[in-house]
C-alpha cells in the first residue's frame, strides 16, 4: 500500500511533486521543455538555462547550465516548480533543490511515444496547464510518419576529440528508427559510448547522421572523417529535442534522410 497523497502527482520517476493548484512560476533546466513551456504559456516561465534558445528572443533570468545549474540563484527566483530531465540534469542538483523546499518535477524520455505522453503529464499536472495544440499535431504528425523503405543504418556521432555516438535506448535513435533508419550501435550497452574513428568507419553503415548540435557538426566539419559513408547534416533540434519540434521533425528529417545518397 502506498503512503503517497493521492492528490500530489508523480513525476515521471514516480517521485511525488507538491505542485500547488495554480502555478504562476516555472523555472525550466532543459531546452526542450522551456521551449515547450513558452510555445504553450509564455508568461509561466521565471527562468531557464543558458542554452534554452528557443523561442527566439526569450527573455528570462538564466540559471547557468544543466549540469551546473546555479541552485541559489533558482531558490531567490521562488519557483512553483522547476521541471528538469533525467538525461539532462544530475540527482545532486535535484536533490539540493528539494533539499531547499522546491518542487522538481523530473521528466524521463527515450522514445518519441514517451516525449509524447511526458510533455503531456508534465504541462497538465506540473504546470497546470491544457495540453496545446502543438501537442496533438506532433502526434498526429509521428502517427503518420512515412519510413524508408528500404530501411538503411547510420551511425550518429554526437562528439568528436573523443568521437563519442548514440548508442542503446536513445530518444535520437528511436526517432530514426520511426524513420526507417536503424542507429548501428542501438545495442551497445552504453548509452553514449566512445568509439575510435577507425571502428566507427569499419562499422559499415549506409548513413552517418550528424547534428549540429551538442557538437556543430557542418559541411566542413566532419563529413571528411567519414569517406565510405553517406553523411547527412540535420539539425540537433529537430533530432535530439522534445517539444514543439517534434510536430514538424518527421517531414524535415524524412526528407533530408531521403535525400541522402
Amino acid at each position: 500500500m502506498s503512503d503517497q497523497d493521492p492528490g500530489v502527482p508523480a513525476d515521471d520517476t514516480g517521485h511525488p511533486v507538491p505542485v500547488p493548484d495554480r502555478v504562476r512560476r516555472v523555472v525550466s533546466l532543459v531546452p526542450s521543455l522551456t521551449e515547450s513551456i513558452a510555445a504553450t504559456a509564455p508568461g509561466l516561465l521565471a527562468g531557464a538555462t543558458d542554452w534554452c534558445t528557443h523561442p527566439e528572443g526569450l527573455d528570462v533570468p538564466r540559471v547557468r547550465g544543466t549540469k551546473n545549474p546555479d541552485v541559489e540563484k533558482i531558490v531567490a527566483l521562488r519557483p512553483d516548480v522547476v521541471v528538469g530531465n533525467t538525461e539532462e540534469n544530475r540527482p545532486p542538483d535535484v536533490a539540493a533543490l528539494r533539499a531547499a523546499g522546491i518542487a522538481v518535477w523530473m521528466t524521463e524520455i527515450r522514445t518519441v511515444g514517451e516525449a509524447l505522453a511526458s510533455l503531456r503529464r508534465m504541462l497538465e499536472l506540473a504546470c497546470r496547464l491544457p495540453a496545446p495544440a502543438w501537442l496533438d499535431e506532433a502526434a498526429r504528425a509521428w502517427s503518420g510518419a512515412d519510413p524508408l523503405d528500404p530501411r538503411r543504418t547510420a551511425i550518429v556521432p554526437i562528439w568528436r576529440r573523443p568521437w563519442m555516438v548514440a548508442g542503446r535506448a536513445t530518444f535520437t535513435g528511436d526517432v530514426l528508427a520511426r524513420l526507417g533508419v536503424d542507429n548501428l550501435y542501438a545495442d551497445h550497452p552504453e548509452r553514449y559510448p566512445k568509439i575510435p574513428i577507425g571502428e566507427l568507419n569499419a562499422a559499415g553503415a549506409d548513413l552517418v547522421v550528424l547534428p549540429d548540435e551538442p557538437y556543430a557538426f557542418s559541411a566542413a566539419d566532419g563529413p571528411e572523417s567519414f569517406p565510405g559513408s553517406t553523411p547527412v547534416l540535420v539539425s540537433g533540434r529537430l533530432l535530439t529535442w522534445y517539444g514543439p519540434s517534434l510536430a514538424e521533425a518527421p517531414r524535415l528529417l524524412g526528407r533530408a534522410l531521403a535525400g541522402a545518397r
